[in-house]
């Protein structure tokens, strides 16, 4: 029997109350044949599983209009719809009983009880399926609901580090954009805007839960890079080391630039002669390992708090912490004999065969 008008709930109800009563027919009537009834025994327990299916369809709705009252109340109108429906299910199984053999009507009282024991003993059954399957069905949708507001909560957790890069890059940029025009620079000061106009054109096109190869993010590194060596000329100096395996794997958009934007105003910014940064990355162990390095003067205290350079470092790290929970690290230390290294450390994921898969 198909319904398709009906909702999944309704179809997959029909359908076990279908099936149900139709095996409560076979089994009564085949535990019938086996103590010797005649064939024409058939009419009583086809009789038994019609009444029975009528009786718990009516049942049902009784059932669904106390489900969501307090437990104590849903209980005990329940118990009393069951114990209705167990009478009137005894009454009209004895009367088919009855009427295919005279003889079988009970003696006593006791002979009634055990027609309606017979009955309850269904009708709880049946009630303890319909509870449990919708108890179950409710529990479910209670994890999903729970699930999906944990994923929502999280990507917009996500979202909001990843935008807060902006406005924080976007307001050292302008600085620097205001000082080329105090300092009568104009041409510099256009090409940075338009630089700048490129770069924020690519961040905001570009979707915050979306992973990129660490590849597309270099890519997008260089045009922060070109705006930032506008301001710096040939006392920023950069060197990048990736190895091919590294530059096919997975991160997060934007993991590199607030680490290299510290390394430009920790170590570069503040000393005339300017300062270098190098950035690597290789695969190790199931690991992406990503480092980037400044020559800068370091910052023993920092390295010991773990708080890191601000803004940055610690979006940085919570970014990670949401991502990949214990599965990531990120690491400051101090280097030898002067300069900071950042190592961040998250799990290898190759990004055409996680497309594929």
């Amino acid at each position: 029997m198909t319904f398709p008008l009906l909702n999944q709930p309704a179809r997959l109800f029909w359908l076990l109350q279908d099936g149900g009563w139709l095996a409560y027919f076979a089994l009564n009537y085949l535990a019938a044949i086996g103590y010797g009834k005649p064939w024409q025994y058939v009419y009583v327990s086809l009789s038994s599983a019609v009444f029975g299916f009528v009786i718990t369809s009516f049942l049902r709705y009784g059932y669904r209009r106390v489900i969501a009252l307090p437990t104590p109340r849903m209980l005990a109108l329940a118990t009393v719809m069951m114990l209705l429906a167990t009478a009137v299910y005894a009454k009209v199984f004895a009367e088919v009983v009855f009427g295919y053999c005279f003889d079988c009507r009970p003696s006593s009282v006791f002979g009634y009880i055990g027609y309606f024991g017979s009955a309850l003993y269904v009708m709880l059954s049946w009630s303890g399926l319909y509870f449990g399957i919708k108890w179950g069905q409710q529990l479910t949708r209670e994890r999903e609901t729970a699930l999906k507001a944990t994923a929502m909560a999280h990507e917009a957790q996500l979202k909001m580090l990843r935008y807060q890069l902006n406005p924080h890059f976007l307001f050292n940029t302008l600085n620097a954009i205001s000082t080329l025009i105090l300092d009568q620079q104009g041409a510099t000061a256009n090409r940075m805007v338009t630089g700048l106009s490129g770069f924020l054109r690519h961040t905001l096109d570009s979707d915050p839960m979306q992973r990129v190869t660490l590849g597309e993010e270099l890519s997008a590194l260089d045009r922060y890079l070109g705006i930032e060596q506008l301001r710096f000329g040939e006392r920023l100096k950069v060197s990048i080391e990736v190895s091919e395996a590294a530059r096919q794997a997975e991160v997060p958009s934007l993991i590199l630039q607030p680490l290299i934007e510290n390394c430009i105003k920790y170590a570069v910014s503040k000393r005339a002669d300017g300062g270098g940064i190098a950035v690597a990355a290789d695969v190790r162990d199931g690991m992406l390992e990503m480092s980037v390095r400044d020559d800068g003067p370091g910052s023993a205290d920092e390295c010991r708090s773990g708080n890191g350079h601000g803004v940055g470092l610690n979006n940085t790290r919570e970014r990670l912490r949401v991502l990949f929970g214990e599965r990531q690290s990120v690491t400051v230390r101090n280097l030898e004999p002067r300069g900071l290294e950042v190592l961040l450390r998250i799990p290898y994921q190759h990004a055409r065969r996680e497309r594929e898969a």
